[in-house]
């Protein structure tokens, strides 16, 4: 009898080692609430699995993606064709959730939620627009009190998913910004200052008087920061929220294969126009199976359970028809 049960432990000790995990994983700060929550639910739920995820921003998951130094990635900026290309590990784009770019502000004395019209956020970053009581502010925000105060323009520093959904909703804007400037994980900002990471940018904004900055909807609302309206490709003046990026969302009529695609100054009454997906880069030729294994449970694992849980985190979940299509995707990995 304990023979017996000594062999029966000594088999669940070798198959718990052999689903014992340690999976390392890199990039945006976009998504990084929700990807804690669910990399930390998911090995609660599946004891001997480990995934250590460091928000580094886009660029550098990209390059540690891309150099094989993780085993996988995460982007809110979809990959050039030049970096898929340059690539040494191949991978997938695999939509996760939807958030909200939001303009956040500390402008003392005015508690009145400001209107910024896509011209006005372009000129701002392109340094025309210098001071809180500029005209064209004013027109937007009549009978609001504007001081004279200087505008401190606050961007990122690092290679960052958030810049590249900012950036390309700039250059949908503005033919300056674009002929310019242009979009990016990373650009050659033509004023401002820089700081590291989502938490950064709302930092900076948060201590300092007279700051505008761009940070995930989630940040601005974890740290108590006003953050406005922004008119949309319908000439609605909406803030962000799930209810407007899902809108953005549902006007992709087709899907491309890769999943790379732009919903920035999307069309719809209520969509909110600084939205995207983001996504995590995952290997399709793993060196390691038993890793691959894990990162296709979880993948299933995130669209079985972890979309129910978006919304506490203000993301939105993926559209029925997205989260289907990478059902099938993720089936196709090894």
């Amino acid at each position: 009898m304990r023979k017996s049960l000594f062999l029966a432990a000594a088999i669940i000790c070798v198959a718990s080692q052999g689903l014992a995990q340690k999976l390392n994983a890199a990039g945006a700060t976009f998504p990084e609430p929700i990807y804690s929550k669910w990399f930390s639910e998911y090995s609660a739920q599946h004891p001997g699995v480990q995934i250590n995820y460091q928000p580094i921003g886009s660029g550098g998951g990209i390059r540690q993606t891309t150099a094989g130094t993780v085993d996988f990635g995460a982007s809110d900026g979809p990959m050039t064709d030049e970096q898929i290309a340059a690539s040494k590990v191949k991978l997938v784009h695999i939509p996760t959730v939807l958030g909200a770019v939001v303009p956040i502000y500390n402008l003392p004395g005015v508690n009145t939620e400001l209107k910024f019209s896509p011209d006005v956020l372009a000129d701002i970053y392109l340094g025309k627009i210098t001071n809180w009581n500029d005209p064209r502010i004013a027109k937007d925000n009549p009978g609001v009190n504007l001081p004279a105060t200087k505008i401190n323009v606050v961007h990122r520093s690092d290679g960052s998913g958030t810049t590249y959904i900012f950036t390309d909703y700039l250059s949908k804007v503005s033919s300056e910004w674009k002929s310019n400037v242009g979009k990016n994980t990373a650009v050659a900002w033509p004023v401002g200052i820089g700081a590291v990471r989502s938490e950064g940018v709302a930092a900076m904004v948060r201590q300092l008087p007279g700051t505008i900055g761009y940070v995930e909807l989630i940040y601005a609302l974890q740290n108590k920061i006003q953050y406005g309206y922004v008119k949309n490709a319908a000439g609605n003046w909406v803030k962000g929220s799930i209810d407007g990026v899902t809108e953005a969302a549902a006007n992709v009529k087709a899907m491309p294969a890769d999943y790379r695609v732009s919903i920035t100054n999307a069309p719809g009454k209520e969509s909110y126009p600084i939205s995207s997906f983001t996504w995590l880069l995952i290997p399709t030729q793993p060196q390691d199976a038993a890793k691959a294994k894990v990162i296709k449970d979880f993948l299933n694992w995130m669209l079985d359970h972890g979309q129910s849980e978006v919304s506490a985190l203000y993301y939105a979940p993926l559209p029925k028809t997205v989260a289907d299509k990478v059902r099938g995707t993720v089936g196709q990995l090894k």
